[in-house]
């Protein structure tokens, strides 16, 4: 943790909505003129795409058929608790992206599914603000998650996270859905041991919970929509927490533990910018002081 270079991280898994979460950050950024140094997850995944799949059917030939991106054998997390300790003491570490698509990949003059070169963060950033799959992973000598000053778990029930998977990744991006469910089989013993554990380190965690019937996700036609939804959301430490502020402003929200708040779907958005823009001002004013 650091409170000259203060460092922000999203952590959840693919089809959970993280990048929802991010947007409702960028508002505040934007809106409190902020320059935030971003990271995404895929930056350090282990392995480009094509290697990543040659790693795959070697592991499963050797009868590992778990192999995936949810687990620390495929992603540089050595390298990613570097990064936010070099941040967090100088304000400085390298980053690069991963090129999911030709419209990303063209300006770089690379194929889709490889990564940019690393590159130094620029001088003068207010914060970091990171978000993908391991933002409070912690495991042997590695410990990210004690290096990030807030840290947000976005963890929609099973059955809507697969919904939301199995919507994008087939309509979004072209696979099967026996395809999709084989990815989800593959990556679930690193959803338990790898994923579910960083939830319980975070600050603050979002939970949607439709309010339809997921009872199948996989014949679901359509992913329920935030009216169709109510998000709890977990203060790991409510000490600070204006909740009767929150209850006023956020209509038919409730508590329902003195650390659980639970909102309407459709005031999502507009609870996370009630709740994370006091956070990071206190974390920017800690910064001014320092």
């Amino acid at each position: 943790m650091s409170i000259k270079h203060p460092i922000i991280a999203i952590t959840g898994s693919s089809g959970a909505g993280t990048s929802t979460v991010m947007q409702s950050f960028q508002h505040i950024f934007r809106r409190e003129k902020l320059n935030a140094q971003i990271v995404e997850g895929d930056s350090f995944h282990r392995f480009d795409r094509l290697s990543m799949r040659a790693q795959m059917k070697e592991q499963e030939e050797k009868g590992n058929r778990n192999f995936s991106h949810f687990g620390p054998e495929a992603n540089l997390l050595a390298e990613l608790e570097q990064l936010f300790i070099n941040y967090g003491t100088r304000g400085s570490g390298q980053v690069r992206k991963y090129l999911h698509d030709a419209a990303e990949a063209e300006p770089w003059k690379q194929e889709p599914g490889t990564f940019t070169p690393w590159q130094d963060i620029p001088a003068g950033t207010d914060l970091m603000f990171y978000e993908g799959l391991h933002g409070a992973w912690a495991g042997g000598d590695i410990d990210i998650a004690r290096q990030v000053d807030l840290c947000v778990g976005v963890v929609p029930i099973i059955n809507l996270e697969w919904i939301q998977k199995l919507h994008r990744d087939q309509r979004m991006r072209g696979y099967s859905q026996e395809a999709v469910v084989d990815t989800i089989l593959r990556r679930m013993p690193d959803y338990v041991n790898h994923l579910c554990p960083q939830f319980s380190r975070t600050h603050v965690n979002f939970q949607r919970v439709p309010i339809v019937d997921t009872s199948n996700p996989f014949i679901a036609r359509d992913i329920p929509s935030a009216d169709e939804s109510m998000v709890v959301i977990r203060f790991a430490n409510p000490k600070g927490i204006d909740f009767q502020y929150l209850l006023n402003i956020l209509h038919g929200a409730m508590l329902t533990r003195p650390n659980t708040l639970v909102v309407p779907g459709g005031k999502m958005g507009l609870a996370m910018q009630m709740i994370f823009t006091p956070m990071v001002l206190r974390l920017m004013d800690l910064k001014r002081r320092a």
